[in-house]
């Protein structure tokens, strides 16, 4: 994801030259081709999140559009102040690139584990979030940044994330993809773990289960149609994220369905319920640690599958 949003940053910095790229004492490697290209349209402010939101939106209030980046966390949290009073309040043109979202910062510690962050963003007038599952994402997410005037917020995992769609599509903001239809259950993801989620409902599938798998790529605005539709036809909704559930895609989901009185229905949110992230590990063992490897979304289908033939038997 990361290396597909530079690669994106640097073809619209090419074609346009109010793009602004700011870092934060991060990217330094990855930016080397930009810097090297457009060298005035470049700044690194070392560790002062708050000083590069503030800058940030003082250059968009000359016209530009500049892109911040760093470490997600850090990011989100450091400069919340300046992202609510400096970039939303005043609508400014401020794109907002955070990197490490999740787990993906494993072995660095709960301190770098993004699992706040949408909801932070979320409750923010005026943002709009970004959640791409892989690498094409990353890029069509970009390149509709720019075109978008005022703030986002991009979430971005590292590099290597494995690529969840094998054929282009057309990206609209705030519409949900359907990446597999199914009629039993359905589980609604967003972010890296949706490659995860779609190795579970192709086994799923394989055990006679089947399974509607939803990509949310846009968290705010939310594409409430799709979550409806599935609520309507399968029953059974799980929603799955890298996330403290609440605040996040699940806390949206519950909202949409109950204030839609979309009944009857059995909801299940995967994520961490009040918890900081436990454990130190690879990506993989964090998910695993924290309950949302592929075996337990397999698990939780399976589950709410159960209760729906019992529960809603006759229905």
């Amino acid at each position: 994801m990361r290396n597909a949003y530079i690669s994106a940053l640097y073809e619209l910095a090419d074609t346009n030259k109010q793009i602004y790229a700011l870092v934060s004492d991060n990217g330094a490697i990855v930016y080397d081709k930009y810097r090297e290209s457009f060298p005035e349209r470049f700044i690194n402010f070392g560790i002062a999140e708050a000083n590069m939101i503030s800058i940030a939106a003082g250059l968009a209030a000359c016209g530009k559009i500049p892109f911040t980046y760093t470490i997600s966390t850090f990011l989100t949290m450091r400069a919340f102040e300046q992202i609510r009073n400096d970039v939303c309040m005043q609508k400014m043109n401020v794109k907002i690139v955070g990197i490490g979202a999740g787990f993906v910062y494993s072995n660095l510690g709960p301190t770098h584990h993004s699992v706040e962050d949408i909801a932070l963003m979320r409750v923010l007038p005026n943002m709009v979030i970004f959640s791409p599952a892989d690498q094409l994402e990353s890029r069509k997410m970009t390149f509709a940044s720019a075109k978008i005037e005022g703030p986002v917020y991009l979430r971005l995992a590292t590099g290597g994330t494995p690529d969840v769609y094998k054929d282009d599509y057309d990206f609209e903001v705030g519409r949900g993809v359907t990446l597999k239809e199914g009629s039993d259950v359905t589980v609604i993801g967003t972010g890296g773990i949706m490659y995860d989620a779609l190795q579970a409902v192709e086994e799923l599938g394989v055990q006679g289960i089947s399974v509607r798998l939803v990509n949310i790529h846009t968290i705010k605005p939310i594409d409430k149609e799709i979550i409806l539709k599935a609520a309507y036809e399968t029953q059974a909704i799980i929603t799955v994220e890298e996330h403290s559930i609440a605040g996040g895609l699940g806390g949206s989901a519950a909202e949409i369905l109950l204030e839609n009185n979309k009944t009857p229905l059995l909801f299940k949110r995967m994520g961490l319920d009040n918890v900081f992230p436990s454990g130190y590990g690879t990506y993989g063992e964090m998910k695993e640690i924290n309950g949302l490897s592929k075996d337990d979304i397999v698990n939780q289908v399976k589950n709410i599958y159960q209760r729906k033939k019992i529960e809603l038997k006759g229905l």
